[in-house]
């Protein structure tokens, strides 16, 4: 693994009048690597995820990606990172399948290529059975899964996941950790806010929030 980070965070602190929203956080994530953020409500994790989106300003200290300021502004940095922090717009009246090809297709291009990568996703998610239905006829579990198959099926080197085990059964949760490993495997940047026990046990480093 490579000594730069993909992900650091310097002190990054995030406060509104006299309530700290994030105190101040020191970290790196390098690629290949997991990382886990943890702690109770209100300690911050998911202010953090947004910091490094871009999508919240910090008010001391820096968040950087592959080391650049986060900027959601800047097209390379949005090719660089994908996340599932905030839900993702669906459409209701297309397939899971269709809608993770278009994903795929919308990086990718339409080549045969993109199809094959859309169904890999869908598969290692244990989706493919699910593919001809349509978003309100899934569970809340296979929603979670199908949100999870949009944010991975396209190219990223940093990849933020808040709380991506809700609604997620055990056999769910370990499907997906196997997926992270095979994408961190492949260089891939991972940080991940998360109470779940099995995730912060496969990660290679963890930050302690509150």
């Amino acid at each position: 693994m490579t000594d730069v980070p993909l992900l650091a965070a310097d002190g990054a602190t995030v406060a509104l009048d006299d309530t700290t929203l994030l105190a101040p956080t020191t970290f790196a994530v390098r690629p290949g690597e997991v990382w886990c953020v943890t702690g109770g409500n209100g300690s911050g994790k998911t202010t953090l995820l947004r910091a490094f989106l871009g999508s919240r300003s910090l008010t001391a200290g820096t968040c950087s990606v592959a080391g650049e300021p986060a900027d959601m502004a800047k097209p390379s940095h949005r090719r660089l990172v994908a996340s599932l922090v905030e839900p993702i717009p669906v459409a209701r009246d297309m397939t899971l399948r269709e809608q993770v090809t278009l994903i795929a297709a919308s990086w990718y291009g339409n080549a045969p290529h993109t199809t094959e990568r859309a169904e890999r996703v869908m598969d290692r998610l244990g989706l493919s059975s699910l593919g001809e239905r349509f978003p309100h006829q899934v569970s809340s579990g296979q929603s979670q899964l199908f949100s999870l198959a949009l944010t991975l099926v396209r190219p990223a080197g940093v990849v933020l996941l808040d709380e991506p085990e809700r609604h997620l059964d055990s056999h769910r949760v370990d499907l997906m950790a196997a997926l992270l490993t095979e994408r961190a495997e492949q260089g891939t940047a991972f940080l991940v806010a998360t109470h779940e026990p099995a995730l912060v046990n496969a990660c290679h480093g963890r930050v302690e929030l509150g």
